[in-house]
């Protein structure tokens, strides 16, 4: 097998491997989008200078025989090409829930952290003042609650002063309706005598209602202040974040000194064993995609090794920037070390076909074409198409192991 061959920038990622079928690392994405981006720039002159220079390198780099060649057998893979970067799972943002001033980070970027621990201090004299508050409000309520409290006392007086009144206003109207029954007195006095009972009677329903009012209002500013303060102490305790996940720290936003305010940013924190790749596939393959698929994928990190992926999520929403789809994919055997961004380079398996007759696509005519040589004589010859990678073709029907396969020249 010869070694691969690149072709400048815009085929960067071009494995040239004429007599090999297996998975290559084929940029096709990247070429589609420059060229794209080419034709919006240039003038069609140009454009034509740039697309015969780019196929005249693609035949040099390949070597492709003048002499012809027969197709083949091989197994052959077919792919679907993606970028990407690797994160760790359970990724989420660490951010305040109080202000104050930093005063501890106890923590920084690499560190391994367990769920509870205690990540950031914040002094806040604000969550403290409102503490107090809130504690001193509570008391007060329930002092006023108590069996001598003044208030409630004051209030029971007033009742017992106007039982008394009842009392005697009552005393006095039987007596004065003795009086009248023996023409002792008028029939004004007697009716005076049975308006100040039924006045005494009413003073004193409303202030049994007043006493009953301000006990039950007192019981409610107990409960209202008892919430006050628990959640005056929660937010005290917000001025103390631990970390939610067990895992690793990638990244701190905040140093000692600096202010803090509700929802900004502390740290980034995620799982320090678990990554996933996250990958970005061109709208134009996208409709190939389904979940568990194998993905194989290479990092510049790790330039000797090739790992094992499959699709665990697709994202139905276009990324209108760069025209692509995110595609998640799980390791399913040796992962990355959890550096967090790591650029990956992904080929998502559509298919693959086990001793299938193929033929070089650089001697592929138009779509479904090749020139043979028969007889002496040269001859266009369509044939069937199956799966093909950016090197190779699946011939199904047309052509034979037999048949030599030539340049048109």
């Amino acid at each position: 097998m010869e070694p691969f061959c690149r072709l400048g920038a815009v085929y960067d990622q071009f494995f040239c491997h004429p007599d090999a079928g297996g998975i290559q690392f084929i940029n096709t994405q990247l070429a589609s989008k420059q060229s794209r981006s080419l034709l919006r720039r240039d003038d069609k002159k140009t454009m034509k200078s740039i697309s015969l220079f780019t196929l005249l390198t693609v035949l040099t780099a390949c070597n492709r025989s003048t002499e012809g060649i027969a197709p083949t057998y091989r197994d052959l893979t077919e792919a679907v090409y993606a970028s990407g970067s690797v994160y760790p799972r359970s990724e989420y943002t660490v951010t305040a829930d109080a202000t104050g001033v930093l005063q501890q980070r106890l923590v920084n970027e690499g560190d391994s952290i367990r769920k509870g621990q205690l990540l950031f201090v914040l002094e806040s004299t604000v969550e403290n003042a409102q503490q107090q508050a809130a504690a001193t409000a509570l008391r007060q309520a329930q002092a006023n609650l108590n069996t001598n409290s003044p208030v409630l006392a004051e209030l029971e007086a007033q009742v017992r002063n106007a039982r008394t009144r009842l009392a005697n206003d009552s005393v006095n109207y039987v007596r004065f309706r003795d009086l009248y029954a023996q023409n002792a007195t008028s029939r004004a006095e007697l009716e005076r005598a049975e308006l100040n009972v039924t006045l005494a009677r009413n003073t004193l329903r409303a202030q049994q209602n007043t006493l009953q009012r301000s006990r039950n209002q007192i019981q409610v500013d107990v409960a209202q202040n008892r919430s006050q303060l628990v959640a005056s102490e929660v937010a005290g305790r917000n001025t103390r974040v631990r970390s939610f996940v067990d895992g690793k720290v990638y990244e701190v936003f905040k140093d000692p000194g600096e202010v803090v305010r509700p929802g900004d940013q502390l740290a980034l924190v995620g799982s320090g064993s678990k990554v996933y790749a996250q990958l970005s596939v061109d709208e134009s393959d996208f409709g190939r995609i389904r979940r568990g698929q194998e993905v194989v994928i290479k990092a510049d990190v790790y330039p000797d090794k090739v790992f094992n992926a499959r699709v665990v999520k697709i994202y139905p929403k276009l990324n209108r920037t760069d025209q692509s789809f995110r595609v998640d994919a799980e390791f399913t055997g040796e992962q990355p070390a959890s550096y967090y961004g790591l650029t990956v380079e992904a080929n998502l398996i559509i298919s693959q076909r086990k001793h299938v007759l193929t033929v070089p696509k650089s001697y592929v005519i138009g779509t479904d074409s090749v020139w043979v040589e028969q007889d002496g004589k040269k001859q266009k010859v369509r044939f069937q198409k199956g799966a093909e990678n950016f090197d190779m073709v699946e011939v199904r029907g047309g052509l034979s192991a037999g048949s030599k396969v030539i340049v048109n020249e």
